[in-house]
């Protein structure tokens, strides 16, 4: 007679990001009553769509909007608010730091590594004290009210070098992340210069920075040199096979010699793997990603999976061509792997045959400010409008929650018939000063 389980299996799923929580969303769809519980940990109790950060900051959409609480969409899974500080799968254990500051330890009978990738910053001087991230967001908003908070500061002053210093706005690095931040700041800047009298649009001085030789590496190289020109046609400078020497106190100092101050850095150069992993006793591979079948099962390991961002997952469609290919670290892998993820833990745990994840690349969208974007897709290379609706389709199509899809369509909506908002709101960085000083008076 066959053993019966005394409790259900208990599945732990690290990191609470597109994969992590699209993946807890398929279990507790798919699994049986008393199958199996799901628990999520992830610093945050919310799960942030990415590639709507720059269209929040840029005031096309709501921040709140952006994101989708973890326990109003996990409603029969645990969700536990913690940092994991250390995975030990040989007493499948989790150990995460929670909200509250006290440690505790979660047992696993099944565990999936949905960890997202960090910043990844260079030793350059400087960048540390002034540089401003795009990943999260908190940074998004901090971005926004930073943004206008300097064309505030510009319209006030009449030091010029200050207010040359004010107008001045960098970004580094040239990927999707970078050259759509950029893009959707410069519109939104340009459209919110309307309000601000003595403030003219050439004097705004917007610079992107790439260390590569051409932008957006997923797009053509014709799109991409497309990309430069359209940019360069709003006034934006562009300056490729650069690198930054120095940031401090914002004088910026490229390796060709240029230099300028800028009290406006945005750093989009690259990610890195989380450094979680390196304490954990998976196997990685030499970028710190965790080593994985393309059945998304964490090689040599039982019971445990790895998708996303900080997974090696074989690209069988480049396989062919280089059997060390895995695939690239974007949103369009996530989503998908995601939604196989979960049917091929339900499938592990009922004896059967887990699918292997195949996904040839179909192309990539940008957004580049309103009514302005950039496509290459199925081979075919779209421009301008056409590429802005596909780029806003295809992304409130993968949106999650049909609750977040109206609310963006909503926003978009009313951005159409009211122009965008340009409302800094700087005081949520200080809330406390105006109380501090009414006290004290």
């Amino acid at each position: 007679m066959a053993a019966v389980k005394s409790q259900p299996t208990r599945i732990v799923i690290v990191g609470g990001g597109y994969v992590g929580m699209y993946t807890a969303l398929g279990l507790q769809k798919k699994l049986r009553s008393g199958e199996a519980s799901v628990t999520v940990i992830d610093p945050q109790p919310h799960m942030t769509y990415q590639p709507f950060l720059p269209e929040a900051a840029a005031g096309s959409i709501e921040p709140r909007h952006v994101v989708a609480p973890l326990r109003k969409v996990l409603k029969r899974c645990h969700v536990v608010t913690g940092r994991v500080t250390k995975i030990e799968h040989a007493r499948k254990i989790v150990t995460a730091e929670l909200s509250d500051g006290h440690v505790e330890e979660i047992e696993y009978d099944v565990l999936v590594s949905a960890l997202g990738a960090i910043s990844r910053t260079l030793p350059i001087p400087g960048l540390a004290e002034v540089g401003i991230g795009m990943k999260t967001i908190g940074e998004a908003i901090y971005v926004r009210n930073h943004v206008l908070s300097r064309l505030d500061q510009a319209a006030s002053t009449n030091n010029a070098d200050l207010r040359k210093k004010l107008l001045s706005f960098v970004v580094i690095g040239g990927g999707f992340a970078g050259i759509e931040t950029l893009a959707e700041l410069e519109d939104m800047t340009r459209y919110a210069l309307r309000y601000y009298e003595g403030v003219k649009p050439e004097e705004m001085n917007w610079v992107l920075v790439e260390a590569a030789g051409r932008i957006m590496p997923e797009v053509s190289a014709k799109l991409g040199v497309w990309t430069v020109e359209a940019l360069e046609k709003r006034g934006i400078k562009i300056y490729l096979d650069t690198r930054v020497k120095s940031l401090e106190n914002g004088h910026v100092v490229l390796d060709d010699g240029t230099e300028f101050d800028s009290d406006t850095i945005i750093w989009t150069a690259g990610m890195k793997a989380n450094p979680v992993l390196r304490n954990t006793d998976l196997p990685l591979d030499e970028r710190g990603r965790v080593r994985c079948t393309a059945a998304m099962q964490v090689q040599g390991l039982d019971g445990v999976w790895a998708a996303g961002d900080c997974s090696a997952v074989p690209d069988l469609s480049r396989t062919e061509e280089d059997p060390t290919a895995t695939c690239v670290p974007n949103a369009q892998h996530a989503i998908r792997q995601s939604k196989l993820l979960s049917k091929n833990i339900v499938a592990s745990l009922r004896g059967q045959k887990p699918k292997d994840y195949f996904h040839k690349y179909l192309g990539s969208v940008a957004g580049l400010g309103l009514y302005k974007g950039v496509a290459d897709v199925f081979g075919l290379r779209f421009k301008g409008l056409p590429a802005w609706f596909m780029h806003r389709s295809y992304h409130v199509m993968f949106m999650p929650t049909v609750n977040r899809k109206l609310r963006v369509l909503m926003d978009w909506t009313q951005a159409l018939f009211y122009g965008r908002e340009v409302v800094a709101l700087g005081q949520i960085n200080d809330p406390k000063s105006d109380f501090d000083r009414a006290v004290q008076s």
